[in-house]
C-alpha cells in the first residue's frame, strides 16, 4: 500500500484560516475531541503581537468552527505554582486526552514569561467543560515539549510521552516515556525512539494522544529534517507494545504525509505539517488535525485499519 493512499485531504483545507479570531495572524496545531453532541478544541492563536495564546472552541461538525476571541485564562489552585495567565505569554502547540471523563490539555509554555528563565516546559490543566481550565502543576522537567498524555493509566499509573528540548529551536530531539501517580510528579523515564534517515533525521516528536489498538499503542508523530533552507516536518506513525509503551513494535520508514499542498508549504514557516489530534470514529474512520506551515489548520482522512497494515508494512 503506498502511503499517498492512506490518508486523504479534506477537499476543502483549510479548516481553519487566521480570519477566524479577531487580531489573529496565524491559528494552527491544535487539539479536538468529540465533546457532547459536537466538539470541543483548544487551538494555538500566535497574535499579530506574535505573542502565542490558546483559545477555546467549538463545532457541530468538526470543520466550521467558533472560536473564543480571548485566550484561556488558567485557574490556579496554588499560588505559589507557575504563572501562565501573564501578559505576553507564549503558549502552544496543545493536544487534549480524555481520562476517566476528565479533559486533560497539554501543552508547551513559558511559565512565568518567556525572560524567567524557565522555558521551554510542558504545561497540564483539566476541564469539564472546556470554559474553566484548572492548572495542574509544572510537570516532567524544564526545557522540554511535546508532552502528549495517554488516554489510559498503564500498570497502576498516568502515562506521557515527551521530548527534552534547549532554549531555542531544538536541532535535535528523541521521544521518552514517564509516568506518575498523582499528574504531577514524574518518573521511570524511558527511551523510546529518535531520529532515523531521510523524513526524520534530524528530530522527533510526539502528537495526537495514542490510540489503543489490538496491535499497540498506534502514535502519530512528526518527524523533521535539515533541507537547504531549514527544517521541514512530516508524519509517521508507530505502533508501541501495550504495556511496555517504550518498546517500539513497528515503525514508518516511509513517512504518511509530507508538506506538498501550497497551504502546507507557504506560511510563517515553510514546509510544515505538524499532527496535533486524532479522531476514530465508530466506522474506524481517522480524522487528523494538523498544522500547516505554522498558519493554518487542516485535516487528512484515513482508515484506522490501513494506517496500521501501512505502519506494518513500511517498518524498519
Amino acid at each position: 500500500m503506498a502511503n499517498e493512499t492512506v490518508f486523504r485531504r479534506y477537499e476543502h483545507n483549510p479548516i481553519i484560516t487566521p480570519a477566524a479570531v479577531p487580531t489573529a495572524n496565524s491559528i494552527f496545531n491544535s487539539a479536538v475531541v468529540p465533546f457532547g453532541t459536537g466538539f470541543a478544541g483548544v487551538f494555538r492563536v500566535d497574535s499579530v503581537r506574535m505573542e502565542a495564546g490558546l483559545h477555546a472552541g467549538f463545532s457541530d461538525d468538526g470543520l466550521a468552527w467558533q472560536i473564543e476571541a480571548s485566550p484561556i485564562v488558567f485557574e490556579r489552585p496554588d499560588p505559589d505554582g507557575p504563572d501562565v495567565n501573564y501578559d505576553g505569554r507564549f503558549q502552544y502547540d496543545p493536544r487534549i486526552t480524555l481520562i476517566d471523563g476528565v479533559y486533560y490539555v497539554t501543552w508547551c509554555h513559558y511559565p512565568d514569561g518567556p525572560r524567567g528563565g524557565h522555558a521551554p516546559a510542558i504545561g497540564l490543566a483539566r476541564t469539564q467543560d472546556f470554559h474553566r481550565f484548572e492548572l495542574i502543576d509544572a510537570n516532567v522537567a524544564y526545557l522540554n515539549r511535546n508532552g502528549v498524555l495517554f488516554p489510559r493509566t498503564i500498570d497502576g499509573a498516568y502515562a506521557m510521552l515527551h521530548r527534552p528540548s534547549d532554549l531555542g529551536h531544538t536541532p535535535f530531539g528523541d521521544i521518552y516515556y514517564a509516568t506518575s501517580p498523582d499528574l504531577v510528579h514524574w518518573g521511570r523515564h524511558r527511551f523510546v525512539f529518535g531520529p532515523r534517515g531521510g523524513w526524520q533525521s534530524t528530530k522527533v516528536g510526539a502528537g495526537p494522544a495514542p490510540i489503543e489498538t489490538d496491535e499497540g499503542w498506534l502514535l502519530i508523530y512528526h518527524g523533521v529534517r535539515t533541507s537547504c533552507s531549514g527544517f521541514v516536518y512530516s508524519v509517521g506513525a508507530a505502533l508501541l507494545d501495550l504495556e511496555r509503551p517504550w518498546q517500539v513494535r513497528y515503525r514508518t520508514r516511509s513517512y504518511l504525509l509530507a508538506p506538498t499542498e501550497p497551504y502546507e508549504r507557504v506560511g510563517d514557516v515553510p514546509s510544515v505539517v505538524f499532527p496535533c489530534a486524532a479522531l476514530v470514529d465508530s466506522q474506524r474512520r481517522v480524522t487528523l488535525y494538523y498544522g500547516a506551515a505554522d498558519t493554518v489548520l487542516a485535516v487528512a482522512y484515513a482508515n484506522l485499519d490501513d494506517l496500521i497494515a501501512f505502519t506494518k508494512a513500511n517498518s524498519f
